[in-house]
């Protein structure tokens, strides 16, 4: 196997990387575990230090990180380079707060003395996309290698600068050899890697079979494994929302990264009050947004990350309206060269239809209309997805209290754009996955809770 990255804009390869031999492989995963067995034991400042280097690396290098990823997957330049600091985040957050995240905890016993304490696991395998390829791959890795494991990195196969770049931006930061490495194998062997007696768990953000494959290989040898995977998030705009903000927030939640996020916003779901309104306002605003170059300031379409997803996504369009859609906007291939697919708005959605049903990946909007509210949060939570959802209203308790109890997700927003921040837990409910990101509950997902008993 080769890898082989293409410039989604143009349809041309930029480069090519051979595959890691199975040899390599094996000894790269001893390398990584031999690295481990002297990280576990360096005290908690000499991880926060390499953390800490991590973050100003990243920053200084944040434009030409940009633009790598942009090459690579087509995202717009300017929130390339935000992603990459927002790495240097999450660097930060767990510099300053990993030792007491992983501070013995005292428990009140019989015993003379005990507590639990979180020791490092070992390897932790990281299979990573292509949508997010440097920020998905620190949300494992920081949090990982904070609490003392190693990390072994399979990313997409069309992301190979992204994948060595951030091997040397590890090393680079004064982490030890080897302690963070990039492998370049097929998917099914990373599957198979999943068994190697030194790999200890893993973490997997993708689709919901590569989840399914994954918690199927790591049952089989009873290994931890985290998975965040597709969504197809709602958004419910009610009858006293701020159409004016709503709008444009939805369209923003929409078509952030190109449309291609699992916690973008998807499903539009409108009470009958406001739903022409908002539906004549959203599909204007969708229709004055153009294709442009990604590394043009102001772009906020660019190209899709392949042209096989973008077929995939028009396929599904196509199939949404036979089954009767309405095509409010777009919906049709350019002819152009390279990935390219316009902003486009699917209205009169129903059951069955493969917008309901499916996630869309890239920049299609659905709109369904509710009876009413409550039948507007049995719709939002019609669906075997949970990783996101908003609400738009002016009451704010209202909001809060359908999304803290009524919407079934594992991040729910009001009046603003789902987003994931390190200093809260991220993560997904039913076919979204399981386990959590991010947040003192990242750092604990690889360890080893550990009860400790003095008599």
């Amino acid at each position: 196997m080769t890898y082989v990255a293409t410039d989604p804009a143009t349809g041309k390869t930029i480069s090519t990387r051979e595959a890691t031999s199975p040899e390599e492989l094996d000894d790269i995963v001893r390398r990584a575990h031999a690295a481990h067995l002297e990280w576990r034991d360096a005290p908690f400042e000499r991880r926060a230090e390499a953390l800490r280097s991590f973050g100003r690396l990243v920053r200084d290098r944040s434009r030409d990180y940009g633009r790598l990823m942009t090459l690579e997957m087509g995202k717009p330049l300017a929130q390339a380079v935000s992603e990459a600091e927002k790495c240097a985040t999450a660097a930060d957050y767990y510099a300053e707060h990993g030792a007491a995240f992983l501070a013995p905890v005292p428990a009140d016993t019989d015993a003379s003395k005990s507590y639990w304490t979180y020791r490092p696991l070992g390897v932790i395998l990281g299979i990573m996309p292509w949508n997010f390829p440097f920020w998905q791959v620190v949300r494992f890795a920081a949090p990982a290698l904070a609490a003392g494991n190693a990390a072994l990195l399979k990313h997409a196969s069309n992301v190979p600068g992204c994948a060595e770049a951030l091997e040397k931006l590890f090393r680079d930061a004064g982490f030890p050899e080897n302690l963070f490495r990039s492998v370049y194998i097929r998917g099914s062997e990373a599957g198979d890697l999943i068994a190697h007696p030194l790999i200890r768990g893993v973490s997997i953000t993708g689709s919901v079979g590569a989840g399914r494959s994954v918690a199927e290989r790591a049952g089989r040898v009873l290994k931890k494994c985290v998975l965040e995977l597709g969504g197809s998030d709602p958004s419910l705009v009610l009858a006293d929302a701020d159409l004016d903000t709503a709008v444009e927030r939805c369209v923003r939640g929409r078509l952030v990264n190109n449309g291609q996020s699992c916690i973008a916003a998807k499903r539009f779901v409108v009470v009958p009050e406001i739903a022409d309104a908002f539906t004549e306002r959203f599909v204007e605003r969708m229709r004055s947004v153009e294709m442009r170059d990604p590394m043009e300031d102001g772009t906020e379409l660019g190209p899709m990350a392949t042209t096989d997803l973008r077929d995939e996504l028009h396929d599904q369009v196509v199939r949404s309206v036979k089954g009767g859609a309405t095509l409010a906007l777009g919906g049709e291939i350019p002819e152009r060269a390279g990935a390219w697919y316009p902003a486009t708005v699917l209205a009169d959605v129903a059951p069955g239809m493969a917008a309901y049903e499916e996630e869309l990946f890239g920049p299609v909007a659905t709109i369904l209309r509710a009876k009413d509210e409550d039948d507007a949060i049995r719709i939002a939570n019609d669906t075997v997805f949970g990783l996101g959802s908003v609400v738009y209203t002016r009451d704010l308790a209202k909001g809060e209290r359908i999304a803290a109890d009524l919407l079934q997700a594992g991040n729910c927003f009001v009046n603003d754009i789902v987003r994931s921040d390190p200093r809260l837990p991220f993560g997904g409910i039913k076919d979204s996955g399981y386990g959590r990101e991010l947040s003192p509950l990242g750092i604990h997902e690889f360890t080893n809770v550990k009860t400790v008993w003095v008599a």
